[in-house]
């Protein structure tokens, strides 16, 4: 089996890698399907997927039997102020990747983001509900979808949200390196969701791409909490010097004005998991326990 795997330096793109490499996930071991496989993990470096015709390239002579792309433009601020950039990286990046992945016959796993919901409500969202993104980058990964349902027949979509993973920037790192420099840090507690590690999601990613279950996925951590709960968590957890406050939306918004608006409510359930392969998500305190604990060793051993 061959595997391609875009936007490989980010977290997910990155526990992808090392679970193939050696095949054990913090839920469990993957699949032995997936033992001697061949892994090709490239960054925009090394392709570029809004390049049309890079892609199509790229594709035919590699000839991969999956497509993972975890290429995404994530900064949800950013996005507002680079419209074209967050659309082509995030809507004519996952067409191009579909596209070349029906002409070869290859399937492909896409991932997107809660941001395709309005954000409100109170009940955990189902893969059914009706979408209607209220922000550029939501827009954009809508589109992506689209695109993807539109040019491959072999799709799965994820839907994920409160992502973190051990390399790159996050929000666990932030509240970690905040909760140390201050004596309180000042979090949001009316927006809530579900916290996912990214070595939980790569696992289902895994699980998924073995089977022709195709269709939209939501595939987050078990469990619901605020921002503020979240930061209070990791704070505990990392034994943090310092502690959280509390504020609205509302008085963050007044704060920051030019922030892009975020969900109050983005909570998914996990319900075509529960369906089809199983849903073996973790609740997200114990998934973050696990990752503050590698955390540290990482941390220990720099």
């Amino acid at each position: 089996m061959k595997i391609l795997i875009t936007g490989s330096h980010g977290q997910l793109g990155n526990e992808l890698s090392e679970m193939l490499k050696t095949g054990q996930a913090g839920i469990g071991k993957i699949s032995s399907a997936y033992d001697g496989c061949e892994v090709i993990a490239v960054d925009v470096d090394e392709l570029d997927i809004t390049d049309c015709a890079a892609v199509e390239a790229f594709a035919e002579r590699e000839k991969p039997d999956v497509i993972i792309n975890c290429a995404a433009m994530t900064n949800v601020d950013g996005c507002e102020t680079a419209f074209e950039v967050a659309m082509k990286v995030n809507a004519i990046g996952p067409r191009n990747l579909a596209m070349a992945a029906e002409k070869i016959g290859a399937k492909l796993v896409h991932v997107s983001t809660d941001y395709v919901f309005k954000g409100d409500g109170n009940k955990p969202r189902c893969e059914w509900d009706a979408t209607a993104p209220n922000t550029v980058y939501g827009k954009s990964k809508l589109l992506g979808e689209k695109y993807v349902s539109e040019q491959c027949s072999r799709y799965f979509i994820l839907r994920t949200a409160w992502l973190y993973g051990l390399i790159g920037k996050n929000f666990v790192k932030t509240m970690r390196r905040l909760g140390n420099m201050n004596d309180v840090t000042t979090v949001v507690d009316d927006q809530r969701g579900n916290p996912t590690n990214a070595n939980d999601l790569a696992y289902h990613i895994l699980k998924l791409a073995l089977t022709e279950q195709y269709g939209i996925y939501h595939c987050t951590g078990e469990g619901e909490c605020s921002w503020a709960d979240f930061a209070k968590r990791i704070m505990e957890l990392s034994r943090c010097k310092g502690t959280v406050a509390r504020c609205t939306t509302e008085e963050y918004s007044q704060k920051y004005p030019s922030a892009a608006p975020r969900p109050l409510y983005s909570s998914l359930r996990n319900l075509m998991l529960e369906c089809t392969v199983g849903n073996e998500m973790r609740d997200w305190e114990t998934a973050l326990e696990e990752y503050i604990i590698k955390l540290d060793e990482m941390e220990k051993d720099q």
